[in-house]
């Protein structure tokens, strides 16, 4: 009793000293969250604007309302809050945590889905999901805010996500970039990922030439001039797209071949003849990973060797890509990620650097190829396949020199991660199509043609801004126009975000009920002679992937499935003096190496154990898994 009043004194006194400091800093207010200011500004030290003028689009939704719903977007504080309504709602299955901060200080959220009275998440087989990584692709963060929706109010409800959610883990990281993500929804702004100030250009200025909203309307539209100049007309890569009727459709070709030139709005800063070419930031969180990275244009002293546009200063040397693996290392139980972007339709995966015959083991691929045709099921996207070939050479001939494409590679990106250095199933799909629902023109190409023919017949021509006259401070007579390049070209119109993110979100749902699964099929413990006990142990995986690829061997991501009797540390003190003696296995280490269990694979084991008393002994038989989670069984030996 003594000790509890003193343990409470000390906590009471503890807590009235803590409550007399207070702090002389004000909790820090970003500037999307204060109504009061008219402008929105990004951290670090550039030579452009660090502050534009906010903008709030009819698409997005700013203040979270009394339902979710899908039929418009939402920005990071809006999901934030939904996420901690139901870390409220749901504690049983919920944990919501603070994982990482961003450049700018911002938190980043995750989340644990979890029956937590069935264990803890790190004992069993466990999925990741993630969103937002790229700034303006925000669709793939909705489909992360419809998924965990979906799975929290149907558990208890629906039978295979209710066993999912016993049985499993699922980490959901709806905004791995908040920095970029407020950016593009708060202003007029776009950009790749972090904010953090990037030379672009290499004229070793930071951040000295963004875009510009010259007209006002909080839209980055496109600017093509006519040229007239001779320097302009050298130039010139865009013709009016002469198989188009209304001369609003532009068309890329070679340099000097064309009559226009094109920009986004807004105006040359640092007179170098480009326009907008150095805007915020410009590091790419996709290209930081640690698998394959390859130094940032410049990078290479060589001039031969592969350099990798936006690749940071060295693999993972940004936090939110930092936190990304660093959480993956401390959770090798994962087996199942899609992290994703737009918008490319595509179910998008390993390798980004090589062919996959050459790279992947033979296994690994064909699970690969069922999760392509699992994921196309689900969303009837074009394309399901690789990077290094699928994703390069998706349309056969370059469309401006009629060439042969050819494969591609990408460095530092997080598929290649996730299958060489990872050992696991991942993927990095892009939602949404530019509006090219289908080939309207049958040229075997989803491309503008098609985004703007269903924008005209289908989206009331909302997508697409006709081509209006404008006096540019510096170019003269322009015209401003085109795609609608926040809900239209990266993201679809709010009526279209629910589809999108539901069918993205039902195939990765599928992915993780094909997590590995052990299911303990029979435990024994049979009587012999003189104190002897056989105990022996049967399993078999039910899930639908092995507890390992075999790459995951290769790299030693997880240990083989191992079987140990658990009993009280002084049963076992003494060696051939102990209560319980475990005879075999014969070595010192008692501990049975069973190799990886496959998919539909049934194993056993066995134990010989002598027990040195007549009293009943209690015990405990666990099977180990890195993938296919921790499982115990109680035994008796009688």
């Amino acid at each position: 009793m003594k000790k509890s009043i003193a343990f409470i004194f000390c906590f009471v006194l503890i807590g009235t000293l803590s409550a007399q400091v207070r702090s002389f800093t004000a909790p820090k207010v970003y500037t999307e969250q204060d109504t009061s200011k008219k402008f929105h500004t990004v951290s670090g030290e550039r030579h452009g604007s660090s502050f534009f003028e906010k903008h709030r689009f009819p698409e997005v939704e700013y203040v979270p309302g009394d339902a979710l719903t899908f039929d418009h977007y939402h920005t990071v504080d809006v999901m934030y809050a939904w996420y901690e309504k139901w870390a409220a709602q749901y504690p049983d299955i919920v944990d919501l945590y603070q994982i990482a901060e961003s450049y700018e200080g911002r938190p980043i959220y995750q989340m644990t889905i979890t029956n937590k009275s069935t264990g803890k998440d790190t004992d069993k087989p466990a999925a990741y999901f993630e969103g937002g990584r790229h700034s303006g692709e925000i669709t793939s963060s909705e489909s992360i805010l419809w998924l965990t929706q979906h799975i929290l109010t149907n558990y208890g409800k629906d039978p295979e996500i209710t066993h999912l959610v016993d049985t499993k883990a699922i980490y959901l990281r709806p905004q791995n970039n908040p920095d970029g993500s407020n950016l593009y929804l708060h202003t007029a702004q776009r950009n790749r990922s972090s904010v953090k100030p990037q030379d672009n250009d290499r004229d070793g200025l930071l951040d000295e030439d963004p875009e510009e909203d010259l007209d006002g309307d909080g839209i980055i539209y496109q600017i093509r001039k006519l040229a007239s100049t001779e320097g302009e007309k050298k130039k010139a890569n865009f013709i009016i797209d002469p198989e188009h009727p209304d001369e609003q459709l532009m068309k890329r070709v070679l340099p000097g071949k064309g009559d226009y030139l094109i920009f986004t709005e807004g105006i040359d800063n640092d007179k170098d003849g480009s326009y907008n070419e150095d805007g915020v930031g410009g590091l790419d969180l996709h290209r930081n990973y640690p698998e394959n990275w390859r130094p940032d244009i410049g990078g290479d002293l060589t001039g031969r060797g592969y350099t990798q546009y936006g690749a940071g200063e060295y693999p993972l040397s940004e936090p939110e890509s930092r936190s990304i693996v660093l959480w993956m290392l401390s959770h090798p139980n994962i087996s199942v990620v899609n992290s994703m972007d737009t918008r490319v339709p595509m179910h998008l995966r390993a390798p980004s650097t090589s062919k996959a015959e050459e790279s992947m083991y033979p296994s690994d691929l064909a699970i690969y190829k069922e999760m392509d045709e699992l994921g196309l099921s689900f969303t009837s996207y074009p394309w399901a396949g690789d990077v290094y070939e699928t994703y390069s050479t998706r349309y056969k001939v370059n469309s401006m020199t009629g060439d042969p494409l050819k494969p591609s590679p990408l460095f530092g990106h997080g598929p290649d991660f996730g299958y060489f250095y990872y050992g696991s199933i991942w993927y990095g799909d892009e939602l949404w199509n530019n509006g090219a629902m289908k080939d309207y023109n049958g040229d075997g190409i989803y491309d503008d043609y098609d985004g703007y023919v269903w924008d005209k017949t289908e989206n009331g021509g909302n997508g697409f801004r006709d081509w209006e006259e404008f006096d540019h401070p510096e170019l003269g007579k322009v015209e401003i126009g085109g795609f609608h390049p926040k809900f239209f070209g990266q993201n679809g119109p709010p009526w279209q975000l629910e589809d999108w993110a539901k069918k993205q979100a039902l195939f990765n749902l599928a992915m993780a009920k094909r997590l590995p699964e052990i299911k303990i099929d029979d435990v024994k413990v049979e009587k012999a002679a003189d104190g002897l006990f056989n105990i022996s142990l049967t399993w078999t995986n039910v899930g639908g992937l092995p507890v390992a690829l075999e790459q995951a061997k290769l790299v030693k991501i997880v240990q083989e499935d191992r079987v140990s009797l658990v009993f009280d540390k002084k049963l076992i003190e003494g060696y051939e003096e102990a209560i319980v003696q475990i005879v075999a296995p014969e070595l010192y280490d008692k501990t049975i190496y069973s190799g990886y269990t496959d998919r539909d694979e049934q194993k056993s084991v066995s134990f010989t154990v002598k027990v040195n008393s007549n009293e009943e002994i209690k015990g405990k038989i666990r099977l180990s898994s890195t993938r296919g989670g921790l499982h115990e069984r109680e035994i008796i030996l009688k």
